[in-house]
């Protein structure tokens, strides 16, 4: 099936079993333990344990490896560095920067800290880890770059993130009546997730099956298969339940690969996790930005230049961190000037991290929004107002929004906040110790679409089995599919049963960019469109007619049991939705708006948000339980990334040197208060027969500019260097 014109009416539009409110249906399973994860699959025979060593330089090369003492140590099996590792070739998966690091213990070549240099095998991960300790590696140490701020001169134009000019800015900036030139800098970030990066391989001959922590299950079947040089048809990737993912788990690293390499080499299953410390410089992270805003105004706060250059770095041939992107489509004005400059660096991987751009982008674009604000002297709110579009800023009324709330959502937004209540000026209300401010921040998101498929089988007793490789990272994907496919068929959910996460079923969209749950769905209703043909023409009915209710197919006032029809072998039925060009013909994105209040201490320059609010819209929300946690997340998120979350480099060594969770800081329940979340009404029928769009990362995506509005409205201090620590509320004042 290919979606190529607006959504007609369709069943989902009954709205029985999609947008009610159901929690999810693997709950029980997950808190009971009973969820396998990546680790935690049970396997026929013992498995073995392995344990990734990873360089301790951040350039250069290594000179000697001894594993002699490793491969004599108990338990041992297998020793593998570059020397023995079997030959390898790169993935083509749609990450370039898979495509640089699939391959490990390629040569003796080090490109960044805690890259793997050996990978030790044992009968138990203790051995393996105390063996690893034994082996003895001598480098060579060469210059490196590890710091972006001395790159800027260097930075090309990156091939992801092409410059966007339109009219001319200089002139209009030149010329506009108030302006604001700022710059913003934001650190190095880190995924995070709860459950580690994981593997298990075995092989039965020829056949490999991996039990992996992975987002996109046919990429990694892909990469997998020609990192290690064999056909695709031969691999079976298993990913039923993952424990978050944030985009670092769009890419594979050292545990698959080495896991696969060593048990094919040994004949036994092979069981790795990559332990936490190593995660955040053996796997990818967000780059750090610097990023100059420069906006141009009326005096009535009219936009009329809109510039944003942002600098970012990482390892040759890896994504940039597109910064500038909402940028190109928040608001108006006709004289445009966006772009991105990248540099190398030597520092591990830079790659997807939740709402890759508009996340840490939005800081920079929603603070100068509010500084412009203060400049003219406008309610932040009414700037925003009166800089609202239809249609795609760059491309005029050639291209309008499919859908487009953000006036709504700012308006909804500012009354159930109590907006007018706010203070006006800097230090103007306080409680006790604590001054009190408010910050308000647009919200946006690029909505897009995956090609995705499923099976769907209507089983003896009328029950349906929906299969799919489509993931579930915490999402509640398993409730939102088993949703769709209950209003499709005229069954109560608890009649489906929804089986992700394996590559022997139809290949699935998976879950990144916000685009999982509207395109894993819509493959879903695409299977279940064809399901419903077979089974009205079984029943002999018109299938225009046909009427799927209370486990019945209805034509008129007669109708057929679906039992009936399912017969004694069941029906089934495949297929695959695919798209034409309506994401070139109407720009589609998701639209929010957030209101959060803090307290600043008026001794400590300690910052506290006392109460946050997202107004969101969406299209039509699949399940407002598992729509709303997703943006409590993103919430979450972006409060963490503007107070607290930030790998510190060393400059010297070139790496992240708080790598783990007691020193990478991240959001905990005490810093987390009353959040709320409102949804507006919206259907998008350009996006999807679902007429949904993504909600997922639209939370994270300028909620941290609202907070940082907020500390500079409660203390009368601007921080524009990321994150905001009381030690520079405290330099603020001093100054």
């Amino acid at each position: 099936m290919k979606f190529e014109q607006a959504s007609p009416p369709n069943p989902i539009d009954q709205e029985r079993v999609v947008t009610r409110p159901f929690t999810r249906i693997e709950g029980p399973l997950k808190v009971s333990g009973q969820a396998p994860y990546a680790y935690e699959y049970q396997l026929p025979e013992a498995p073995t344990y392995g344990f990734v060593l990873g360089a301790g330089i951040a350039h250069g090369r290594v000179t000697r490896l001894d594993t002699t003492q490793a491969e004599a140590a108990p338990g041992v099996l297998l020793v593998l560095t570059h020397e023995n590792m079997p030959a390898q070739a790169r993935s083509d998966t749609p990450v370039p920067q898979q495509r640089e690091a699939s391959p490990q213990l390629s040569g003796p070549e080090i490109r960044h800290y805690h890259q793997a240099v050996a990978f030790v095998v044992a009968e138990t991960f203790e051995q393996a880890r105390a063996a690893a300790n034994l082996i003895e590696v001598e480098y060579e140490v060469t210059p490196g770059q590890f710091t972006l701020a001395d790159t800027v001169d260097s930075g090309k134009e990156p091939k992801d993130a092409v410059d966007s000019v339109v009219g001319d800015f200089d002139s209009a900036f030149a010329d506009a009546a108030a302006t604001v030139d700022l710059t913003y800098t934001t650190p190095d970030q880190s995924q995070a997730p709860m459950e580690p990066h994981a593997t298990i391989a075995q092989w039965d001959g020829d056949q490999l099956t991996v039990h992996t922590a992975h987002q996109v299950v046919h990429w990694v079947r892909r990469g997998l298969a020609l990192t290690l040089n064999i056909p695709q048809k031969d691999v079976r990737v298993v990913a039923a339940y993952v424990g978050g993912g944030f985009g670092t788990k769009l890419l594979f690293f050292s545990d698959a690969v080495l896991s696969a390499a060593a048990a094919r080499m040994l004949g036994r299953p092979v069981k790795t996790t990559l332990q936490r410390p190593l995660i955040f410089n053996n796997t990818s992270h967000r780059s750090a930005t610097i990023q100059r805003v420069r906006l141009g105004a009326d005096p009535d706060g009219t936009l009329h230049a809109v510039g944003h250059d942002t600098w970012t770095g990482n390892l040759p041939g890896g994504d940039s961190e597109p910064a500038c992107e909402q940028t190109k489509y928040l608001y108006g004005g006709e004289h445009r000037q966006i772009r991105t400059r990248q540099s190398e660096l030597d520092l591990p991987p830079g790659a997807s991290m939740r709402a890759p751009g508009e996340a840490v982008g939005m800081l920079a674009l929603e603070g100068a929004m509010d500084e412009l604000a203060e400049k003219l002297g406008l309610d932040p709110v009414e700037l925003r107002l009166r800089n609202d579009v239809q249609f795609d800023p760059e491309k005029g009324h050639k291209r309008p929004f499919s859908s487009r709330r953000l006036a709504a959502a700012l308006r909804t937004g500012a009354k159930a906040f109590g907006w007018d209540d706010r203070p006006r000026a800097p230090r103007e209300r306080q409680d006790g110790e604590w001054y009190v401010g408010y910050g308000v921040a647009s919200a946006f998101r690029t909505n897009l679409v995956m090609p995705s498929g499923a099976t769907v089988r209507l089983n003896p007793g009328g029950t349906l089995t929906v299969e799919t490789q489509m993931t579930d990272i915490g999402t509640g994907s398993y409730t939102v599919l088993g949703q769709v496919a209950a209003e499709m068929l005229g069954l109560d959910l608890h009649q489906v049963e929804v089986k992700l996460g394996d590559s022997d079923f139809p290949a699935s969209s998976g879950s990144g960019g916000s685009w999982g749950a509207n395109s894993s769905s819509a493959g879903v209703y695409a299977a279940c469109d064809e399901l419903r043909r077979d089974l009205a023409q079984k029943a002999g009915y018109q299938n225009a007619s046909a009427v799927f209710r209370g486990g019945k197919v209805w034509q008129g006032a007669e109708c057929t049991e679906l039992s009936e029809l399912a017969g004694k072998e069941g029906v089934e039925a495949t297929a695959r939705m695919t798209y034409g060009d309506l994401t070139e013909q109407f720009m589609q994105a998701s639209f929010g708006a957030h209101f959060v209040e803090v307290g600043v201490n008026a001794h400590t320059g300690e910052v506290r948000v006392r109460r946050a609010l997202s107004v969101v819209a969406a299209g039509r929300i699949l399940n407002p339980v598992t729509a709303r946690s997703q943006c409590l997340g993103g919430m979450t998120m972006g409060i963490g990334s503007a107070l607290m979350e930030a790998l510190h480099v060393d400059h010297k060594l070139g790496l992240f040197v708080n790598h783990d969770l007691g020193e990478y800081h991240v959001p905990v329940h005490a810093d987390i208060p009353d959040l709320d979340v409102l949804f507006l009404d919206e259907l998008d029928d350009q996006s999807s027969p679902l007429r949904a769009k993504g909600v997922g990362e639209l939370g994270i995506s300028g909620v941290g500019a609202a907070v940082a509005n907020a500390v500079y409205n409660a203390s009368g201090v601007r921080v524009r260097d990321f994150p905001i620590t009381l030690d520079k509320i405290l330099a603020g004042w001093e100054a």
